[in-house]
Order: C-alpha cells, then structure tokens, then sequence
C-alpha cells in the first residue's frame, strides 16, 4: 500500500484503471476484486475503514432467510444470490490476506417472546413456507434444547440452518492487509468533483485537507475529517473507471452532477458489544419481544453483539442511554445471562438507505462513473454479489443487475 509523502497524497503516478470513492466494506472490497484481475486500482479516503464506516457497526449477519420481509422478495433474491459467494469470498480473502474472518455458517434461531409474538412468527413461517425458503419450525423445548441460554418464557422459534454470519471489523482488516499486498494506492483525501472529458469521467479532483469538497469546514454531517499531519491537498487521479461507493455519504456528495446523486439517506443504528469468556450462544439468535426485535450474534472469541436500531435522524451519530436500554431490556427477557457479560462497546452507526431499500450497483448515466451503494442493512451480506456484479464476475444474472441498477430512478428524476 503507496504511503504518502510529507508533502503530497499519493497519488498514483500512472492513470488508474478502477478508482473507488470510500473505504468502507463495499469499496474496499470493490477494489480488491479489482485487483484481484489485475488491474491498477486505487481508493480515495481520508480514513478507510474508520468508525464511520457502517461496517464498524455492523453485526455481520448473513441471514437473507430470517430476515425476509413481506414486501421485500426482490431484496431477498439478491440476498441469497450473495450468500452463495460468501464461502469462496470468505476463503479467498483469507487467503490474500492472512487473517480469520470468523465466518460461521450454524444459522439463525428466531424465536418468539410473548403470545402476539407467536402469532407473527407463525405467519411469517407460513410465508417462507409459500417462498420455499429452508425452515424449520420449533417449539419453545426444542429451541432451549439448541440454546440452554434462551428464557424459559420462550414461546417457540424458526430455525434458518443456511444462515451464516462474519465479524465485519476483522473483514475490513483483512481487506486492507489484501490491498496491501496487491499494491493497491490508498490516497488519503477527500473527492472534490469528477474529471470529465465530455460526458465521460475520467477521474476524480482532490479537495484541500480539513476542509469539505466545496472549501467550508466540514459539517457535523459529513465524513470525519483528515488525520492530522495530513498532506495540504491532492489535484487529479485519471482512471478507466470510477466507482462512488461512499455509504451513507454519498447521496450528499455535492460535487457530483445532478443527474448522478444517489437517492441514498442515512440511517442510524445503535449497537452493544458485550463479552464473556466463552461464547453463550451457538447460533444466532434474533426475537421479537412484544412486537420489538433485537439480535444478539456470537463471536467466536466470546463477544456477543446486540442490535440494532432503526433510526432516521439524519446524519446523527450519537449513542443514546434509550437505545442502548431498548437493545439490553429486549435482549435480556430472550438471553437473562446477558446482564452479567462485561460490556466491551457501544456504538452508532449510518446504513445507507435508498426509496426500495434495495441498493444501487452498477454503471450510470455518465458513461465512466459506476456506484455500489444504498445497501442498508444488508451491506455486509451483498459484498460479494456487488464486487462480482462491478467486476463482471455474476455470470447470467441480468436480472439481478436490474434490480440493482441506479438507472431505475432516472426516469423518477
């Protein structure tokens, strides 16, 4: 990985043929694949992989089954197309890199608190039922026979066997130590506009150090600023190829064009990291208490993460004592034991949002610019269908593309 001088970002010396806009899990990986086939790549942040990043909130769940909804079966189609190549994307990045993923593959126990609980869990398994999704039902017996941990006032569950699920963190970690080793440039900096020869991209401006593309301080809102000590400014990077994969940030990217913003928002989830010195849970285990769902993923270093919530406020980054008390409170009447785990972190984290919830892959109408963004709460699991529908790697799966097309707004706009 280039490392800048004291005087300059480092820029690549020759013109690039993929070009990311942000180092969170999506565009890091984007520019792995990239480099994976060979091609002179580089990623444009002023901090990859920072607490910023959704991913460094996320709780890694792959789990388009237990997570289906009954107005989302495009989102679940994508879902599950992605999860087929989580096995070989876990193993080739660890292999590229060197480190444990903890990707686990023991599937999703949802279970059921209270008797309206129930009662919706048993409509939601007659509609994965007509989906033909893998389930299968339980009773509140068997699911404390899988997890001794659970309550006993646990009414009954649905076990989703293909769920899997990853630490994100060691995923972006891994990623970087990738990069790395593929020689991948990393510029330290912030994009200020898009290079253009006619209406083809051809790269990306650099805006000055500490300050926002457009030269005002950076707002509460927006990425968090340069390290200090950083360069005072970039100038140009040419490339082949550009891709906007700035999460939640990229729907405020002022300085593109209006016909290319995304239609991305932020939203906010709170979660908490506890730990235990051995693992308390074997599966994933997501429940609706009274109507109100919270998750708890097990790690296998002995770390449990609760979550999360669902909040549009913006770009509000706090971590609130209600939040917190909403996911323990919740989290408790499923897992009593979880009182009694240390508490290692709590954090907030923005998922980038789009109208259908569905994310945003692929080229735009400016012939040069591509975007991998607006994927949710789903972004962890649809990394690998989105670097292979960028790279070209999807096979025949233009219908999948379709679904994921930024296009589809234009005719909106």
């Amino acid at each position: 990985m280039s490392a800048p001088s004291s005087d300059v970002p480092a820029v690549p010396a020759a013109p690039c043929d993929v070009l990311v806009i942000g180092g969170g899990l999506v565009g890091l990986a984007a520019a792995w694949r990239a480099a994976r086939r060979g091609l002179r790549t580089a990623v444009v942040d002023p901090a990859p992989a920072s607490t910023a990043a959704a991913s460094h909130a996320a709780a890694g769940m792959l789990a388009p089954v237990s997570e289906v909804t009954y107005t989302e079966e495009p989102l679940l189609r994508l879902g599950l197309a992605s999860l087929e190549r989580w096995p070989a994307f876990a193993a080739e990045l660890s292999a590229d890199s060197g480190h444990d993923l903890d990707y686990r593959t023991d599937g999703t126990l949802e279970v059921a608190f209270g008797s309206d609980d129930l009662a919706a869990l048993d409509e939601l398994a007659g509609f994965m039922g007509r989906l033909g999704l893998p389930v299968e039902r339980l009773t509140g017996r068997e699911c404390r026979r899988l997890e001794p941990m659970l309550a006993p006032a646990v009414r009954g569950g649905l076990l989703a066997p293909g769920d899997a699920w990853v630490d994100p963190r060691r995923v972006t970690r891994a990623l970087l130590a990738a990069l790395e080793r593929r020689g991948v440039t990393m510029v330290p900096a912030r994009a200020a506009g898009l290079e253009r020869s006619g209406e083809t991209v051809v790269g990306v401006r650099l805006a000055p150090a500490g300050g926002s593309p457009d030269g005002r301080p950076p707002s509460p809102g927006e990425p968090p600023g340069e390290p200090s000590g950083e360069p005072p400014h970039g100038g140009v990077i040419l490339a082949e190829r550009v891709i906007l994969a700035a999460g939640a940030w990229s729907g405020a990217a002022r300085w593109l064009p209006p016909e290319v913003v995304p239609p991305v928002r932020p939203v906010k989830g709170q979660i908490m990291r506890l730990r235990s010195p051995e693992p308390i849970l074997r599966h994933c285990v997501r429940g609706s208490v009274h109507g109100s769902y919270v998750y708890l993923v097990p790690r296998g270093d002995g770390e449990l993460v609760l979550g999360a919530t669902q909040e549009e406020l913006g770009f509000d980054t706090r971590v609130t004592a209600g939040g917190l008390w909403e996911l323990l409170r919740d989290a408790r009447e499923l897992v009593p034991g979880v009182t009694e785990l240390e508490l290692a972190d709590v954090v907030a984290g923005l998922r980038p949002g789009t109208p259908d919830n569905l994310p945003l892959i692929g080229p735009t109408v400016l012939p040069g610019l591509s975007l991998a963004t607006g994927h949710h709460r789903g972004g962890v699991l649809l990394t690998p269908l989105t670097t292979a529908l960028l790279m070209d790697e999807a096979g025949d799966h233009e219908e999948l593309a379709a679904l994921c097309s930024p296009l589809r707004f234009q005719e909106q706009r």
